[in-house]
């Protein structure tokens, strides 16, 4: 009965944001359907609507059918090409090393058990080939036939370090796997580096200890949360490095401050437990009998690593990374953020060890710094700063209307001075002090007051300006304020736009500001 409210809250959440998002997707279609000048849905809106919205493109296509309109399939491809292209050129080596990679063998990984070892060089590639040797400067990846560097899977970052053989080295700056083999990418920077050297691989141990401690935390705070939230947690992603731990997963609502505390509590508890953390290989029939949790995305062979933590069995998980000895070894758990980043998944991020420790140093800090500043004691220090925002609060409703105030006697003196063109009042003048709600309410009250008005008002706000064009509704078919706003914003370096009877815009270059009010007078003369 309770999974059966949660998906029921979790489909109804999905219904929802989906018609929202159609709402969103659907006026920017009908935008775009309006300004067409023939009968073919571009590629570039087709792709947006896709990208930015999720409308398939077959639903694109349906409704461009009933509008009896066509889709730009080529140029839909093309923005789906451009767009692959920038994510492989955002790559963080701009090689794709594992292309057509072909070795015989594969890695022996000894990071479980060593952060150093002797190893043969097997291949080094360079841009995405197979060379013989490489010479000082040059970025490359090497395969070794055995290795102590994690490479990258599960969520965990691959190892940093370095490569070192006589007369030479090389800094290894992340380790990827491709099939059964490790590559060590990075830049060679004495030396040459060749096929078949002896060279000792050494792993920077500070990193990789502290990338332990948080993928060990990350094992605690699935648990964790799967305690406080629910069974029906299941993770959707993660991402350990030696700063810092990221957990993602599949929950149909925001996490209040008091759960978090509580996941907090519970992971801290099982560091402070010490409890020996235990590996076993087996297969995955025993393992699942064990409880183990497979982890999301990730392919597992006929032997499995079983990683069990913390009090009477607290986390038991299938895991291929590197861990710490013990619960306690990871110091201190302390979560920084929790967050949704889409439909269903929640994302909260966390940090151990010194990292958490110098977090929490630096909050103490800050928190001393607040009471200096606000003449207060730790424990009155709240009510301090509700004090202040009150008093802040009071201050702005103040100056709002002051604002207010200086805009209606300002207002009055510019109707006595509006400029009569053909029967239509014309007033385009600056306010000194008034933000953009002063200069609307201003420009309201002046097109009320003379009936029949065309109204352009600005400000300074540091070096832009702020414009407001507003135009009486009984003459805003003849003279739209949004025409009005692009041709003057476009003498002070801006832009704007707007409704017939409303529009609003900005620009740089206050001193052109006299020219745009002279437009004002010619424009109203060339509709009259």
């Amino acid at each position: 009965r309770t999974g059966q409210t949660q998906i029921e809250k979790i489909l109804q959440q999905e219904e929802e944001q989906f018609a929202k998002t159609l709402d969103k997707g659907m006026k920017v279609l009908e935008q775009d359907i309006a300004a067409m000048q023939n009968e073919v849905i571009s590629g570039e809106t087709v792709f947006t609507l896709y990208d930015t919205y999720g409308f398939p493109v077959d639903l694109t296509n349906d409704i461009a059918r009933e509008r009896g309109l066509s889709l730009d399939y080529v140029g839909f491809e093309r923005a789906m090409e451009a767009q692959r292209e920038r994510a492989r050129a955002s790559s963080k080596f701009g090689v794709d090393y594992n292309a057509g990679l072909q070795i015989d063998g594969a890695t022996e990984f000894s990071g479980y058990e060593k952060v150093a070892a002797s190893a043969r060089v097997k291949t080094v590639l360079s841009g995405g080939a197979a060379v013989k040797e490489i010479a000082a400067g040059a970025q490359c990846a090497v395969v070794l036939d055995a290795t102590p560097f994690y490479a990258e899977s599960g969520g965990q970052v691959g190892d940093t370090g370095r490569l070192v053989w006589s007369g030479g080295q090389m800094r290894v700056e992340d380790t990827q796997k491709d099939g059964a083999h490790f590559l060590h990418i990075g830049c060679v920077v004495e030396g040459t580096l060749q096929e078949g050297l002896q060279v000792e691989a050494l792993v920077d141990e500070r990193k990789r200890n502290a990338t332990a401690l948080n993928h060990s935390a990350t094992h605690l705070l699935h648990a964790a949360l799967r305690r406080v939230l629910g069974e029906h947690i299941v993770q959707k992603g993660s991402l350990v490095d030696s700063e810092r731990l990221r957990f993602d997963f599949a929950h149909y609502e925001a996490i209040s401050v008091e759960q978090l505390n509580q996941i907090e509590s519970l992971v801290n508890a099982q560091i402070r437990a010490n409890t020996p953390v235990l590996t076993q290989v087996t297969d995955m029939k025993s393992a699942k009998e064990m409880g183990a949790m497979a982890l999301f995305g990730e392919k597992y062979g006929n032997e499995v690593r079983v990683l069990s933590m913390g009090e009477n069995n607290f986390s038991v998980e299938l895991c291929g990374g590197t861990h710490v000895q013990r619960t306690g070894d990871i110091g201190f758990f302390s979560v920084v953020s929790e967050s949704g980043i889409s439909s269903g998944v929640r994302r909260i991020e966390a940090v151990s060890g010194e990292v958490a420790e110098q977090r929490a140093r630096e909050n103490a800090d800050m928190l001393k710094g607040l009471a200096a500043a606000f003449k207060a004691s730790r424990e009155t220090l709240i009510e301090k700063v509700d004090a202040g925002q009150l008093r802040m609060k009071q201050l702005e409703k103040e100056l709002q209307q002051f604002k207010a105030k200086l805009a209606s006697s300002a207002g009055t003196d510019l109707a006595d001075k509006a400029d009569d063109v053909g029967g239509i009042k014309v007033i385009a003048a600056k306010m000194d002090g008034i933000d953009r709600k002063g200069l609307m309410d201003a420009a309201d009250k002046l097109k009320n007051q003379l009936k029949e008005a065309v109204v352009l008002l600005a400000a300074e706000e540091g070096e832009k300006v702020t414009l407001i064009a507003s135009v009486s509704k009984s003459i805003s078919g003849r003279f739209p304020a949004g025409e009005l706003m692009k041709q003057v914003a476009a003498i002070v370096g801006g832009k704007g736009g707007g409704r017939p009877d409303m529009a609003q815009g900005g620009g740089q270059d206050v001193s052109q500001l006299p020219a745009a009010f002279e437009k004002v007078r010619d424009w109203v003369e060339t509709k009259l």
